[in-house]
C-alpha cells in the first residue's frame, strides 16, 4: 500500500512539473499526463527492482557454489567444473555493476546543440560517461611573413566528463589542456588548463529543460559544437573568433527545449562580458570565463533553430545576446552604459555529399568612444562578419565500398571587421577590416578521426597579414 502511494506521490510530483512548463492551453491534457507519468514511475520501478533481483541471484549463486568446493576437498574430490563456474559467475557479477556505474560506449550523436562528445552523458541509462578530442598541426608561412616562423603545435587536449545521476539530473564537463604544458619554454609562452563548461541539466519536459552551471553562450555554429572532426579547417573560422568570441562560456542557468519536433531553443541569464578587455581586435578580451566573474551587470542570450521536416538536412537559425559590459565601473573618470548587442543568422544545408554553410554576425557597443578612451584602443562602435563554405565527399566516387571513410575538399569565404564603425573622435583601424580565403582537404579514415589540409589567404584593406599552409589532425571519442 505505501509503495503505492509513493507512486502516485512521485507522479503526481512529475505532472506537476509538466504542467508548470506547458502552455494555458494544455491543461485539458492534465488527466493524461497524470496517467503517462505514473505508467513510467511503474515501469522504472520495475526495471529497478529487476536488476536488484538480479544481483542477488548471482551473489546467492555464487555462495552456493564456493560451499561446494570446501565440502568436496573434505571428501578428497575437488571439482574443477564447480571452480570455473564461480569464476565465471564472479565476472558476470562485476561486469552487472560496472554496467550500471559505468556504461558502455555509446554511438557520438548531437544532443541538445552540444557537440557529440560532449553529448555522450545524454545517451547512458546511469552513472559515468567519458569523452574528449585532441587537434594539432604544423604550419608554414608562405607569403606576406613579416618575421614570422614556421610551427608545430599540440593545440588542444580536451576531457568530457558527465554523470547521469537519474534520467531526470545529470552533470557535464569539459576540461582543455592548450599548448601542451602550463609552463612557458624558449619558444613560446605558457599554455592554459581551463574549465570550458560545467553545468547542472534538470529534464523536466521535451519543451522545457532546466541549466546551470558555467555554460557555453548559445550563438554561432562554433561556440557549442567545436570538436575537430565537425569543422572543415585546422583553424575555426575567424568569424566566430573575432565577431562571436568563442570558445565563449559565462556563469548562469536558462531553459532549453524543443517547441516542436522541428523547432529547438535555448534562453540563458548569464553574467555579461567586461568592457575593460575590449580592443581595436573586437570583444573577445571581454569574456570573464567563470573566473571570479563580475556579477554587477548580467546578459541574456536567445537562440532558435528550424529543421523542417519537409525539408531533410536543412537547418535555419538566429541568436542574440544583449547585456550591459560597463560592469559598474568608471571609465576615463566615470560609469557609462556599455550595452552591447550582438545577433547572428545561420544556415547549413546537408545533402548526399554536398555541405553548405552559412552565417552572418553583427554587433553594436554603446559609449564606445568613453571605452576607447579608458582601454587606449579604437574600441569599434560596430563590429561585423559573414562567411560562407561549401564541401563535396567525393570519397563514394573515388572506393564506393569505402562506407567509413570521408574524403571532402572544402572553401570557405570570410569577410569580417571588429572596427566597422569608429566612435566619434576616433579613425577607424582599417587593418582589422579582412578579407580571408581557406581551401583545403578534409580525410576521415574513420568518423572520429580527422587528417587536414588547408591553406589560409589574409587580405586587409590596409597592410598585410600571414598566409600559411597547415597540415594538422584531430580526433574525438
Amino acid at each position: 500500500m505505501a509503495g503505492k502511494r509513493t507512486r502516485h506521490l512521485m507522479a503526481g510530483c512529475m505532472v506537476t512539473l509538466l504542467v508548470l512548463v506547458a502552455s494555458p492551453g494544455r491543461a485539458d491534457r492534465l488527466e493524461d499526463l497524470e496517467r503517462r507519468a505514473a505508467e513510467l514511475v511503474e515501469k522504472l520501478e520495475g526495471e529497478l527492482e529487476a536488476v536488484r533481483e538480479e544481483r542477488r541471484r548471482l551473489q546467492a549463486e555464487r555462495e552456493r557454489l564456493e560451499a561446494e568446493p570446501a565440502a568436496q576437498v573434505a571428501g578428497g574430490a575437488p571439482n574443477r567444473e564447480t571452480d570455473r563456474k564461480v569464476d565465471v559467475l564472479a565476472e558476470e557479477l562485476a561486469a552487472l555493476k560496472d554496467a550500471i556505474v559505468v556504461p558502455e560506449t555509446t554511438e557520438l550523436t548531437s544532443a541538445h546543440g552540444l557537440g557529440p562528445a560532449a553529448s555522450k552523458v545524454y545517451h547512458v541509462n546511469r552513472g559515468l560517461s567519458i569523452g574528449g578530442y585532441g587537434e594539432g598541426f604544423f604550419s608554414e608561412t608562405v607569403s606576406d611573413t613579416r618575421g614570422s616562423r614556421d610551427t608545430a603545435d599540440a593545440l588542444r587536449l580536451v576531457l568530457y566528463t558527465g554523470y547521469k545521476f537519474s534520467d531526470r539530473i545529470l552533470f557535464n564537463s569539459e576540461i582543455e589542456f592548450e599548448h601542451a604544458t602550463t609552463s612557458s619554454t624558449v619558444t613560446s609562452g605558457d599554455g592554459s588548463v581551463s574549465v570550458e563548461l560545467a553545468y547542472l541539466d534538470f529534464l523536466l519536459h521535451e519543451m522545457a529543460n532546466v541549466r546551470t552551471g558555467l555554460v557555453l553562450v548559445p550563438m554561432g555554429f562554433i561556440n557549442e559544437i567545436h570538436e575537430p572532426v565537425f569543422f572543415h579547417g585546422n583553424n575555426r573560422p575567424e568569424v566566430e573568433r573575432r565577431i562571436i568570441p568563442s570558445t565563449w562560456r559565462e556563469l548562469g542557468a536558462g531553459v532549453f527545449g524543443s517547441l516542436h519536433e522541428d523547432l529547438e531553443y535555448r534562453a540563458y541569464l548569464t553574467t555579461s562580458l567586461n568592457a575593460k578587455g575590449f580592443s581595436a581586435s573586437g570583444i573577445r578580451g571581454g569574456r570573464q570565463n567563470g573566473n571570479r566573474a563580475s556579477g554587477e551587470n548580467l546578459a541574456m542570450t536567445g537562440r532558435l533553430d528550424w529543421t523542417p521536416s519537409a525539408a531533410p538536412g536543412l537547418l535555419l537559425g538566429g541568436s542574440a545576446f544583449v547585456g550591459e559590459t560597463g560592469q559598474n565601473q568608471s571609465f576615463a573618470g566615470s560609469e557609462v552604459d556599455a550595452l552591447l548587442t550582438l545577433w547572428d543568422l545561420h544556415a547549413q544545408y546537408r545533402w548526399r555529399g554536398l555541405e553548405l554553410r552559412a552565417l552572418a554576425a553583427f554587433g553594436s557597443l554603446g559609449n564606445a568612444e568613453t571605452i576607447s578612451r579608458d582601454v587606449g584602443s579604437t574600441v569599434g562602435d560596430r563590429q561585423d562578419g559573414h562567411y560562407y563554405e561549401v564541401a563535396y565527399d567525393v570519397m563514394p566516387h573515388l572506393l564506393p565500398d569505402a562506407d567509413m571513410q570521408y574524403l571532402a575538399p572544402f572553401f570557405r569565404y570570410e569577410n569580417f571587421d571588429t572596427n566597422a564603425s569608429a566612435p566619434d573622435g576616433f579613425v577607424r583601424d582599417r587593418t582589422k577590416d579582412t578579407e580571408l580565403y581557406t581551401v583545403g582537404l578534409t580525410y576521415k579514415p574513420i568518423p572520429q578521426v580527422a587528417l587536414k589540409l588547408d591553406y589560409r589567404n589574409f587580405e586587409l584593406a590596409r597592410g598585410e597579414a600571414t598566409d600559411e599552409v597547415t597540415l594538422g589532425v584531430g580526433f574525438v571519442f
